[in-house]
Protein backbone atom coordinates (compact mmCIF):
# COMPACT_ATOMS: atom_id res chain seq x y z
CA UNK A 1 0.00 0.00 0.00
CA UNK A 2 1.39 3.42 -0.97
CA UNK A 3 1.89 6.29 1.45
CA UNK A 4 -0.88 8.21 -0.29
CA UNK A 5 -3.29 5.28 0.18
CA UNK A 6 -2.34 5.05 3.88
CA UNK A 7 -2.95 8.77 4.38
CA UNK A 8 -6.35 8.58 2.70
CA UNK A 9 -7.23 5.50 4.75
CA UNK A 10 -6.19 7.19 8.01
CA UNK A 11 -8.15 10.33 7.16
CA UNK A 12 -11.31 8.32 6.57
CA UNK A 13 -10.90 6.62 9.95
CA UNK A 14 -10.69 9.87 11.92
CA UNK A 15 -13.70 11.13 13.82
CA UNK A 16 -14.28 14.89 13.86
CA UNK A 17 -15.28 16.70 17.05
CA UNK A 18 -15.55 20.26 18.32
CA UNK A 19 -12.83 21.61 20.60
CA UNK A 20 -13.37 24.67 22.76
CA UNK A 21 -10.07 26.39 23.50
CA UNK A 22 -8.94 29.71 24.91
CA UNK A 23 -8.02 32.07 22.03
CA UNK A 24 -4.55 32.78 23.44
CA UNK A 25 -3.82 29.06 23.75
CA UNK A 26 -5.00 28.55 20.17
CA UNK A 27 -2.64 31.27 18.92
CA UNK A 28 0.26 29.66 20.78
CA UNK A 29 -0.69 26.25 19.41
CA UNK A 30 -0.93 27.60 15.84
CA UNK A 31 2.53 29.16 16.14
CA UNK A 32 3.97 25.95 17.58
CA UNK A 33 2.42 23.97 14.72
CA UNK A 34 3.83 26.37 12.13
CA UNK A 35 7.27 26.19 13.74
CA UNK A 36 7.22 22.40 13.32
CA UNK A 37 5.67 22.49 9.81
CA UNK A 38 2.42 20.86 10.95
CA UNK A 39 -1.20 21.88 10.68
CA UNK A 40 -2.89 22.94 13.89
CA UNK A 41 -4.90 19.72 13.85
CA UNK A 42 -1.74 17.70 13.25
CA UNK A 43 -0.04 19.43 16.17
CA UNK A 44 -2.95 18.65 18.49
CA UNK A 45 -2.82 14.99 17.42
CA UNK A 46 0.94 14.92 17.94
CA UNK A 47 0.65 16.39 21.45
CA UNK A 48 -2.14 13.97 22.39
CA UNK A 49 -0.19 11.03 20.98
CA UNK A 50 2.90 11.94 23.01
CA UNK A 51 0.87 12.43 26.20
CA UNK A 52 -0.95 9.11 25.76
CA UNK A 53 2.28 7.22 25.13
CA UNK A 54 4.03 8.86 28.09
CA UNK A 55 1.19 7.85 30.41
CA UNK A 56 1.16 4.31 28.92
CA UNK A 57 -2.50 4.70 28.00
CA UNK A 58 -2.08 4.06 24.26
CA UNK A 59 0.23 2.25 21.90
CA UNK A 60 0.32 2.72 18.16
CA UNK A 61 -0.77 -0.05 15.83
CA UNK A 62 2.84 -0.55 14.71
CA UNK A 63 3.97 -1.04 18.33
CA UNK A 64 1.22 -3.61 18.84
CA UNK A 65 2.18 -5.38 15.59
CA UNK A 66 5.85 -5.55 16.68
CA UNK A 67 4.86 -7.36 19.88
CA UNK A 68 3.06 -10.03 17.84
CA UNK A 69 6.19 -10.78 15.74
Amino acid sequence: MSIQELCIRNMSEKKPFVLRIDPDKLKALEKWAADEFRSTNGQIEYILDQALRKSARWKSKSENNNKEL
